[in-house]
């Protein structure tokens, strides 16, 4: 179910490879992979539930090839950057906090760019498969917003509820419940903000 995603304006030889694991047993694990600084741990692990829609992952994803690609990293490799990239602010801490992987995360989106020839979507499909236990499924946005809790995401990027239903503000991990014109607003917005940060 994995798929490589070639992201438009980037060298073709810059894959992205993305996948989604939902019901994950060892995100403690791969936390304490990711801090210890295991390059062979080196992806970006976001918590779905801070994630809207694919498109918000990919444009994350964007920004931290473009800095990669530019030498603008404000984190130590290409794969942190894109959980930073998904922040309304600049602080990086708080980003891997928000957005990152944590010991109780139970549902992850997994992105990796293939930054030298060895890396390939076999090679990264095989190590996940043995890394991760759950549940991989295809990174689609029905996918995706099963996984939203959209309470935590208008709580980080401080958007008002606006004319969202009463279930679609207390559900968590289902924001195909909600109204698709109210998801979209909210993907808009969040575009906006992660587009805006460092621009002040």
């Amino acid at each position: 179910m994995m798929q490589q995603i070639a992201l438009a304006h980037m060298p073709p030889e810059l894959a992205v490879y993305a996948t989604v694991f939902t019901n994950v047993d060892n995100a403690a694990f791969l936390k304490e992979r990711l801090l210890a600084g295991d390059t062979a741990f080196e992806y970006a692990l976001l918590d779905a539930a801070t994630v809207i829609s694919r498109k918000q992952v990919l444009a994350a994803t964007f920004r931290a090839l473009n800095d990669y690609l530019n030498d603008r990293l404000k984190s130590r490799n290409v794969h942190s950057e894109i959980v930073f990239a998904l922040s309304p602010n600049n602080n990086i801490g708080e980003a891997f906090g928000r957005f990152g992987v944590q010991e109780h995360t139970k549902n992850i989106i997994v992105l990796k760019v293939a930054t030298n020839p060895s890396i390939t979507l076999d090679s990264v499909r095989a190590h996940l498969t043995s890394s991760i236990k759950g549940e991989e499924r295809p990174f689609e946005d029905a996918v995706v917003q099963q996984c939203t809790d959209l309470a935590r995401i208008r709580k980080i990027y401080k958007l008002n509820a606006g004319a969202a239903s009463k279930r679609e503000t207390t559900t968590n991990g289902d924001a195909q419940g909600g109204n698709g014109v109210e998801i979209a607003r909210l993907e808009r917005q969040i575009l906006g903000f992660m587009a805006l940060r460092g621009a002040t």
